[in-house]
């Protein structure tokens, strides 16, 4: 295929830092057919203040910096952002902008439109925040900006079905527009259990319980302390594992001195598979996900899980088969963990249930594959895109 003949994609994100947005735009990009596609990545200054830098130097993407474009709000910052991007799509002109993350993809759109380029517009919502993140008269103007967004957009991409219906019972978008992309994971190679523990400093033969994540007020650490404390009632022997950190971890280090030697805190770790593998079961305790990436890769790793019911996690973990969810509370989070921890026949056959769903089910090749045929089907918008919506720049 000729060059000049190829899909050109602008990709936006706010910043490229551990979790699942970036981790999705790294896997897609090193996948996408470079012979059909000309991908190139936008995104901000990354921001290292909790270590949770995802470097892009071994990366075979196409990375533009974007001065401004960041996760908070500044008005300065956001118009030079705007200014930039504008610019760069009026350079590149894209077929396609791609933007994922709140801040990214009001200006990503808001651009496209103001550049006057006639691309299409993809949004992907990794999650929403709809819950747990804003006061109720914020929540509504975050509603209002999401649905004049989505007015702005040819596709919304979610990443698991009940994130989409959430979406629509606010109001944002419409059913056609929706598109539900499952994410993909690639896990690098898991250790045996023995060598991941001595790796991690854990004795070999006590029950191990892992928490990967943020350490922020959604996740809900301190409903895993809660269950952690329950556990420890019944399995005094247990030690709990946790591989994150953010701006609850001085509330967490507080949370666990009543039991300081159960508990190992490990910051950021690029090693995640170690920790899964030392693992007999992974907790999640979150009030709000999406289809977070942790639980894919604990499944991959053949850990089963215990979580919360929350957005789209039902879509991953399979209630009883792969592992067991409940609500967000402790004391029934805390009797699936014990009940997993004493029957270790139970825990093996999750375990490997989870690993042959997840492999087949999120690996990075189906997430490159549905995206590519997204890309393609929008491949004409531009040329079909009303001359009054480009005459208003």
């Amino acid at each position: 295929m000729k060059p000049d003949s190829r899909i050109r994609v602008m990709e936006i994100i706010a910043r490229m830092n551990v979790g699942g947005p970036a981790t999705q735009v790294l896997g897609l990009s090193e996948g996408l057919n470079s012979e059909e596609f000309d991908h190139r990545l936008y995104t901000g200054y990354v921001d290292d203040d909790e270590g949770d830098h995802l470097r892009l130097r071994d990366a075979s993407v196409r990375v533009h910096r974007v001065r401004g474009l960041g996760r908070s709000i500044s008005p300065a910052n956001d118009f030079r952002a705007l200014f930039q991007l504008v610019s760069a799509m009026r350079r590149f002109r894209p077929h396609i902008v791609h933007t994922r993350t709140a801040k990214a993809g009001a200006l990503g759109r808001t651009a496209a439109r103001l550049s006057g380029v006639g691309a299409a517009r993809i949004h992907v919502f990794h999650g929403h925040l709809l819950t747990g993140y804003f006061s109720p008269a914020r929540l509504q103007i975050y509603i209002r900006t999401e649905r004049a967004l989505a007015s702005m957009s040819d596709r919304l991409v979610t990443v698991g079905a009940q994130v989409r219906d959430e979406l629509l019972a606010a109001g944002i978008g419409r059913p056609e527009q929706y598109v539900v992309i499952p994410p993909g994971v690639r896990l690098g190679t898991v250790p045996g259990r023995e060598a991941a523990r001595a790796e991690l400093g854990l004795p070999s033969d006590a029950p191990v319980v892992a928490y990967v994540g943020r350490l922020t007020q959604i996740k809900r650490p301190d409903r895993f302390l809660d269950v952690a404390h329950a556990v420890l009632r019944h399995i005094p022997t247990c030690r709990f594992v946790v591989c994150g950190d953010g701006e609850l971890r001085e509330e967490l280090e507080r949370g666990i001195e009543p039991a300081r030697g159960s508990f190992h805190l490990l910051g950021w770790r690029r090693d995640v598979e170690a920790v899964y593998a030392a693992a007999d079961v992974v907790l999640m305790t979150a009030d709000n996900e999406g289809t977070p990436l942790t639980l894919v890769e604990a499944g991959m790793a053949g850990t089963p899980v215990v979580s919360t019911r929350v957005g789209s996690i039902a879509e991953i973990v399979r209630d009883g088969h792969t592992g067991l969810l409940a609500a967000p509370d402790a004391a029934e989070l805390a009797q699936h963990v014990v009940r997993l921890l004493s029957d270790t026949d139970l825990s093996r056959r999750m375990g490997e249930a989870a690993r042959d769903w997840t492999t087949g089910a999120f690996g990075v090749e189906r997430l490159v594959s549905d995206t590519e045929a997204l890309y393609r089907s929008l491949r004409d918008v531009s040329r079909h895109r009303l001359t009054p919506e480009r005459s208003n720049t």
